[in-house]
């Protein structure tokens, strides 16, 4: 029996009442090798007849649901880390999909099924100022769960540097075809250095990791539920912001992030998570984490299609390499790590990445830029 048709025969089993009424279907899958399947009820079989034979998740009603979200993942995916990090978001008061039931040496989960929606599609002018508050909300109940009772992995300078170094790895050496040579390599590890001491000086925090428009979900109540948290960290404050105002799938104008910001900012001191830190400096800690995660993208788009045969992300490079090319301007002129790398970085990689097939220009300053 495959690994599908072991993980339908574990769903049915959950549903001993109407375990023969059940539909399971494939849906959209994320950048991992984890599978996604849509389970559904008949409409006549909702009601009490549906209930899941769990012990997970007792808080929700799920008498009235007629549809819910088996995910099969292997063992290289944290299934056992979600699971944690599920159970701390919800503790913190996050809304995260309910856990109805699970088998760690398989790697099968039966969550709630929290619908189609996620933010990017819904965010428009009149509607981002709001969605956007509701979500650095968010990071605030996230930031301050307690990083001695998290248990989570340290986000330090080996893990940074690994991420970091996805860019000269997959990014230049297989997308572009140019390796760096020494006196290239000497100018990334010095840039790369720099950021990671910028972010191992901010406050350190719990962090989501991949807190983003495609990673948060709008439901029918207009809440916001957050998914894909399974490579949580305690890391910089400014992580999550970052991943969320300078998003790698939608830009909005400067001036409209460093309102978001200071308001953020403002709601970590105003709740104990950092002390009184000064705007300028957190501002600064924001771009430079921006930088390090920015690079970090570029390889894992390059890797996620000529490994994993996902292509689509290709078009998502255009964006990433705007926000970089605007974050290196800002600071080239007073930092000479950042000016070193930005001169190379506007000489050598942005002509090769306008060769590409895949290359267009992207603004950061349009009102709203979609990928």
């Amino acid at each position: 029996m495959g690994d599908d048709e072991q993980l339908y025969a574990w769903v049915r089993q959950q549903f001993p009442s109407n375990a023969q009424r059940l539909s399971i279907e494939l849906i959209a899958g994320d950048a991992s090798p984890r599978r996604y399947y849509r389970v559904k009820a008949n409409a006549s079989d909702s009601g009490a007849d549906s209930g899941v034979n769990s012990g997970f998740d007792s808080t929700a009603s799920w008498a009235a649901a007629v549809s819910w979200i088996a995910v099969l993942s292997p063992p290289s995916e944290k299934f056992a880390e979600f699971i944690h990090v599920q159970g701390l978001l919800a503790r913190a008061g996050l809304r995260v999909p309910a856990l109805l039931a699970a088998d760690l040496d398989r790697g099968f989960m039966l969550l709630e099924d929290l619908g189609d929606t996620q933010l990017l599609a819904v965010l428009t002018d009149p509607t981002a100022a709001s969605l956007y508050a509701q979500s650095l909300e968010m990071l605030v109940n996230t930031a301050g769960i307690p990083i001695e009772q998290a248990q989570l992995p340290v986000y330090d300078f080996n893990l940074l540097k690994q991420e970091l170094d996805l860019f000269p790895e997959w990014f230049m050496a297989q997308l572009l075809n140019a390796p760096l040579l020494e006196g290239s390599r000497e100018v990334f590890d010095t840039f790369s250095d720099h950021l990671i001491a910028s972010a191992t000086d901010q406050p350190q925090v719990v962090v989501h990791r991949d807190f983003h428009s495609r990673n948060l979900m709008l439901l029918e109540n207009n809440a916001i539920a957050t998914i894909d948290f399974q490579d949580a960290v305690i890391g910089p404050v400014t992580y999550d912001p970052v991943s969320l105002l300078k998003d790698c799938y939608v830009a909005w104008p400067r001036a409209m992030q460093l309102r978001l910001l200071e308001q953020h900012r403002a709601g970590l001191e105003a709740c104990g998570v950092m002390s009184a830190t000064n705007a300028e400096q957190f501002v600064r800690w924001f771009d430079l984490m921006g930088l390090q995660r920015h690079i970090k993208c570029l390889g894992i788009f390059a890797r996620l299609s000529i490994r994993d045969g996902k292509h689509a992300y290709l078009g998502d490079l255009p964006l990433v390499l705007a926000y970089l090319g605007d974050t290196l301007s800002l600071y080239k002129d007073g930092d000479a790590a950042i000016s070193d790398f930005a001169l190379w970085f506007d000489a050598v990689v942005m002509p090769l990445c306008e060769q590409q097939s895949w290359y267009r220009p992207a603004a950061l300053e349009s009102s709203m830029t979609a990928q």
